[in-house]
């Protein structure tokens, strides 16, 4: 290996390369959205799938967090799910450093800093990577820097990447950590190296490990290939490699921990396959520029120009042989393991994902920008360019019956192709400064304008996707909502709860509040099943948790004011005040549940009393249903695309897509449904319950869809209507499909009953409640005894004082967190310690220890050196005058 002359550090063209790669990569992205329209250049909202479910409300969230306007910190969050943890979602979503930049703007406009979180790592990750060129090879900092912006918007970038701004950080990730790896060749800033793998797994641990793998394959690469170098030179280098990499991630200890804590309690993902893998053809099209798959692929496409080179490297015959095998066989080797599901496993952390299922696609990308330069570094002859381009014209062709090829990918190939190819053979045949300087103008003209028709294009087919429909976020509906929450703010006497999402699937980050509303994928199962059990709804097999619909799951949470659409104007929402029992409740006894318990039974235990009449169904007009473990089975017609559960949400976003539900599969009910009649107490109301059911249900003046699908998509419990006069109700259930339907599915609520139980429940409520950051105190009333209930869910971590004595893990009571005050109990105290932290923090401080004696040994090892070498003065030396 050769060293890099002194040269390269000085001369203008290396020293600003790098900023030549950031400037056209996000100039191009920018000029692809102010084109295409889309925020924030046009009216077009960019927060679809995953962006506006989850980015925009956590950035909200952060800023919260900046300005003291929230209730919780970095360990808790009371917002969401009636209180959940909150460092492993921060550790995730918000450890990218240019998401900080939230709170340099006003919270209305959180969308803006979203955005600069991918533009800015497309700009440094393009910057990065030019600068980890130049170490793979030195050469032309101008060159590097075009190459580079193919890597700054590569397909990945384009498809994934953009909508979830946490793993943009991989983008940066992958040169940093091929920088720390050329050192470790070089035998050289070991501290240096360390910091720089810290910080790419601290930015995004996920994508971090997917570079730190990718740059280990390539430095094994650049080991076997290397010319001259000692075995025992190259094993140094990977122990050395190692070492660094180790204790890197160890400074980045807590991330890990943390987050392996909360995935570990987090409820499954529902079940994802990997069956229907794309055909080789189909991958190897995904190299053409400009379209969108439809289809999940990996995306690994990086322009027109990369791609030439990219298919000239195999016969440039200035690249040692062995040198263009080894990176051919690393770039196959790479793209085979994305579609075998054991390597996925190994790419992806050992866990399938849920959702786009190819998001390592980005080290490929740059595996091939690294290809590219290897190419173009050795100066290839005209003979090799045109090989090169008889190979893409030859991919262009076998590809062109393919679903990512179309009428742009044609334009992208011959309209920037024949430019580029003209580029490359002037800069060989150039001579003189003044023709190699228009040679680059044209091929950066070439990059940027061709960069930028390929983010249109692909941006605009994606639009066309009736799916890919963006959220409200911050728009005047949810202000105008926020506007109504916060004026009936009463934390922590009671909860104001968005109700059900309207604008993202964590409307309570988004526009305030405590509600029920959580999408995330460290949802406590703890939370899920809890909610779920007590009447709930949940999407994505309880990843996203949903708020309570039913006046007694409100006074339960102590919810005591909450939203609803205006009928007839889904723009406009209503504040609506509710009977909220106290956030802390004091029991005499915590009955255990009786056997196999209805959703109603299970309110009234945890309510402490019994508020329901819950009559048996009983069929009396339309389809005759049939019995079925201890309900009914409703045998509705099948249709076209119906499964036999009655079909259920199934979405296919960047990370788990289709979080709000999306609707059942089926395309509306079949048959005339069958007609159910029970008996209750007059003037009380009506509710339904059957959370896997899929169809409609019309009661009493309202008609509700169901879109359940069993352990995929629950139901909540829902109103239904008053009792008439009679006592009589009929409810009608029409299923999508043969649907079972609970024997028990009909309750009917006493609302005096309710407001005694809220009375007694408030009779013994706390003197006094606080309840911020990860804390919670309460003084009770005198003569408080039993256990004490916490309208929270019982997540791990928590640890609660009675009276001053020692911390104890809580209890759970219908999933509720539940203390036990012993006699007398006057005063409880209750605090969050995220899972794993400890031992992040023990293992980070160890790592940070190494790193700190491996620095000072060096130091001093560099002054003994410079004793040693340093000649000693005598007094017959004289000064010598400056």
């Amino acid at each position: 290996m050769s060293e890099r002359p002194a040269a390269e550090h000085t001369a203008p063209g290396q020293r600003t390369a790098p900023w030549l790669a950031a400037a056209l990569s996000m100039g191009a992205y920018c000029l692809a959205l102010t084109l295409y329209g889309s925020y924030p250049f046009g009216p077009r909202s960019r927060a679809i799938n995953d962006l506006g479910n989850q980015f925009v409300p956590f950035h909200a969230r952060l800023w919260d967090l900046l300005h003291g306007t929230t209730s919780g910190d970095l360990f808790f969050n009371w917002s969401s799910g009636y209180g959940v943890p909150f460092l492993a979602d921060f550790f995730t979503y918000l450890m990218n450093p240019f998401s900080w930049l939230v709170g340099l703007f006003p919270r209305a406009l959180a969308d803006l800093p979203v955005f600069l979180v991918t533009l800015f790592s497309i700009g440094l990750g393009a910057a990065l990577m030019t600068v980890f060129l130049g170490r793979l090879r030195q050469g032309s900092g101008p060159l590097r820097a075009l190459l580079s912006v193919g890597y700054g918007l590569c397909a990945w970038v384009l498809n994934d990447g953009f909508a979830d701004p946490m793993w943009m950080w991989g983008l940066v990730a992958l040169p940093l950590t091929g920088i720390a790896a050329d050192w470790c060749l070089r035998r050289t800033r070991w501290v240096a190296g360390t910091l720089l793998v810290a910080l790419a797994w601290a930015g995004n641990f996920y994508t971090a490990a997917m570079a730190t793998l990718a740059m280990a394959l390539v430095l094994v690469v650049r080991l076997l290939t290397a010319a001259a170098m000692p075995w025992r030179a190259r094993l140094r280098a990977l122990v050395r490699a190692a070492s660094m990499a180790l204790t890197g991630i160890l400074l980045a200890a807590p991330v890990l921990t943390v987050t392996l804590a909360a995935s570990r309690a987090a409820q499954p993902a529902p079940a994802v396959s990997y069956d229907d893998r794309p055909s080789p053809l189909g991958q190897w099209a995904q190299l053409l520029p400009g379209g969108h798959p439809g289809a999940p692929v990996p995306n690994i496409s990086i322009g027109v120009l990369g791609l030439l080179l990219v298919a000239a490297f195999p016969f440039v015959r200035a690249v040692p042989l062995r040198v263009r095998a080894g990176w051919c066989v690393l770039a196959a080797g790479v793209a085979v393991s994305f579609v075998q599901e054991p390597t996925i496993l190994l790419w992806h952390g050992f866990a399938l994902p849920n959702g786009s299922p190819y998001r390592a696609a980005f080290v490929l990308s740059g595996i091939l920008v690294m290809i590219s330069w290897l190419a173009l570094a050795h100066r290839p002859r005209p003979r090799e360019l045109a090989a090169g381009t008889a190979a893409v014209a030859l991919l262009a062709w076998l590809s062109r019956d393919q679903g990512a090829v179309g009428t742009d990918t044609w334009i992208l190939v011959a309209g920037g192709g024949v430019p580029a190819l003209l580029g490359l053979a002037a800069l060989g045949r150039s001579r003189t400064s003044r023709t190699r300087a228009a040679a680059l103008a044209a091929l950066a003209g070439t990059v940027l304008l061709g960069s930028a028709y390929t983010a249109l294009s692909v941006t605009a087919a994606r639009g066309a996707i009736a799916w890919f429909q963006p959220k409200i976020t911050f728009a005047g509906p949810s202000l105008t909502a926020r506007d109504g929450l916060l004026a009936r703010a009463d934390w922590p006497r009671s909860r104001t709860d968005p109700g059900p999402h309207e604008f993202a699937n964590n409307d309570p980050l988004l526009i305030g509040g405590e509600g029920g509303s959580y999408y995330s994928s460290f949802a406590p199962a703890v939370t899920a099943r809890t909610l779920r059990g007590l009447g709930a709804g949940w999407y994505m097999r309880g990843r996203h948790t949903l708020s309570f619909e039913d006046p007694v799951g409100r006074a339960l949470m102590g919810v005591g004011s909450y939203l609803s659409p205006v009928p007839g104007d889904r723009a406009l929402f209503t504040p609506h005040p509710a009977r909220p029992a106290p956030l802390l409740t004091v029991r005499d006894t915590l009955p255990r549940p009786a056997g196999k318990e209805t959703v109603f039974a299970r309110q009234e235990r945890v309510l402490g009393a019994a508020v329901y009449e819950v009559p048996a169904l009983t069929p009396t007009a339309g389809e005759a249903p049939l019995r079925d473990r201890g309900g009914w089975l409703l045998p509705g017609a099948r249709r076209e695309g119906t499964g036999a559960d009655g079909g259920g949400a199934k979405g296919t976003g960047a990370d788990g897509g289709g979080a709000d539900g999306g609707g059942a599969n089926g395309t509306g009910a079949a048959g005339t449904g069958t007609t159910f009649t029970v008996r209750c107490a007059p003037g009380s109301t009506a509710l339904w319950y059957a959370p896997w059911f899929s169809g409609e249900v019309s009661g009493p003046g309202l008609r509700t869809t169901a879109i359940g699908s069993h352990d995929v998509t629950a139901n909540p419990l829902r109103i239904l209507g008053r009792v008439p006069a009679d006592g009589t109700v009929a409810v009608r259930f029409t299923g999508r499909g043969r649907q079972h339907l609970p024997g028990r599915a009909i309750g009917c609520l006493s609302g005096r009953r309710l407001t005694a139980a809220v009375h007694a429940l408030r009779a013994r409520g706390p003197v006094e409640l606080t309840a911020g950051g990860h804390r919670l105190t309460a003084r009770l009333r005198p003569g408080s005894k039993g256990s004490a209930v916490l309208a929270l869910p019982a997540v791990p971590g928590w640890g609660c004082s009675v009276d001053g004595g020692p911390l104890h893990a809580p209890h759970a009571f219908g999933g509720l967190l539940a203390v036990p005050l012993g006699p007398g109990a006057t005063r409880l105290s209750c605090s969050y310690r995220p899972p794993g932290l400890h031992t992040g923090l023990a293992a980070s401080g160890a790592a940070a220890l190494a790193v700190a004696g491996v620095a000072v040994s060096g130091t001093t090892r560099g002054r003994w050196r410079l004793r040693l070498t340093t000649p000693r003065r005598t007094h017959h030396d004289k000064p010598t005058d400056l």
